[in-house]
């Protein structure tokens, strides 16, 4: 079962890298022609898109959001298995499961503000100044209890499976809330805004795909556990 969660891993990581250059194209490329020339917010070439790739934030995030969808699979493996998931390794996928939705409310939030109040909405940052981070810091705690408590009352393998129902929600509902802030923000002429409601919009579909990594790994798993050959009772009992 474990190559089978590689693969879903590596399919989940080609998934980011495939589709990073599109996306960053289509929400801050220069075809948005209702841009004058000159203009701050006139967007990037495709050459500036793949550029990307040549920066090492870009691969730590790439890193964190694989590393994610690892600790996600830990109770799949498990259930595949038919293995009981205890209660303490049920904290994995609840730690990242709220690391994760604090994400997506922050960048949702982040979007609404840009939207409304431009590049005056990171205004809210520099209360924190450097210290900005203690805001994800504090809504990954708020959600880790709350995913905590409602996961109490669920057998491991019914809230693990919980968790991805609310992180699929969460991603919807975020990237309904970005796109169209983005839409907004880049009809106007901002200067930094447009980056809060594109990592509004990269978040909100990373997150989504990530939710799509268990479903992948048990159709993976089913497919094996057909092709394994049947046991010989007569002969396990000799």
């Amino acid at each position: 079962m474990k190559r089978w969660a590689a693969v879903t891993v590596l399919l989940y990581a080609l998934a980011l890298i495939l589709l990073t250059a599109p996306v960053i194209f289509l929400a801050v490329g220069s075809w948005w022609g209702f841009h004058q020339p000159g203009k701050a917010n006139s967007g990037i070439s495709v050459t500036d898109a793949f550029a990307l790739f040549g920066t090492w934030g870009y691969w730590l995030w790439l890193g964190v959001m694989v590393l994610g969808q690892i600790l996600l699979l830990l109770v799949p493996v498990d259930v595949s298995k038919r293995r009981l998931t205890s209660r303490r390794k049920l904290l994995v996928p609840i730690i990242t499961s709220a690391f994760l939705f604090a994400n997506l409310v922050f960048a949702g939030f982040m979007s609404v503000a840009c939207a409304i109040a431009g590049d005056k909405g990171f205004a809210v940052l520099d209360v924190f100044g450097n210290w900005y981070f203690l805001i994800i810091v504090g809504l990954w705690a708020v959600w880790g209890v709350v995913f905590y408590r409602m996961s109490k009352a669920n057998e491991p393998q019914d809230a693990a499976a919980r968790l991805i129902r609310w992180l699929m929600r969460g991603s919807v509902l975020e990237l309904l809330v970005a796109v169209p802030s983005h839409v907004i923000i880049r009809n106007r002429d901002n200067c930094c805004a447009p980056a809060a409601s594109f990592w509004g919009i990269a978040t909100g579909l990373s997150v989504m795909l990530i939710c799509y990594g268990p479903g992948v790994f048990f159709l993976f798993a089913e497919r094996a556990a057909r092709k394994r050959p049947p046991v010989d009772s007569s002969a396990a009992q000799r």
